[in-house]
């Protein structure tokens, strides 16, 4: 009868120890579980940072390809001011040579009378 009886209480005490185990399993499944999560979210994180990263690049990109094509603009447009300039003043001083020989004409035929 004792054999049966320390028997009875060899197999309750597993079962208590098998029970223990298996409750003790249960959280460290459930903080497993958490981190896999937490590591999902970090590389959702990642994958936004890096997208929004690429659209900086490109708006960078965008914004220096602009200002090169102000900086062309502006040059195109200075040189045609200065073009412009040298025109008018080739003009005036050709008009000033056609009065001041007109002037030295007339002022010979007068001298000649």
């Amino acid at each position: 009868m004792k054999t049966k009886l320390a028997l009875a209480a060899a197999i309750a005490a597993l079962a208590l120890v098998a029970c223990s185990k298996q409750e003790a399993a249960a959280p460290a499944a459930e903080a497993a579980a958490a981190a896999s999560d937490a590591a999902a979210a970090a590389s959702d994180a990642a994958a936004t940072a890096t997208d929004a990263a690429a659209g900086a690049m490109n708006a960078a990109g965008d914004a220096a390809a602009a200002a090169g094509d102000a900086a062309v603009a502006a040059g195109t447009a200075a040189g045609d001011a200065a073009a412009a300039a040298g025109a008018a003043v080739g003009d005036a001083a050709a008009a000033a040579g056609t009065a001041a020989a007109d002037a030295a004409a007339k002022a010979a035929e007068e001298m000649k009378k």
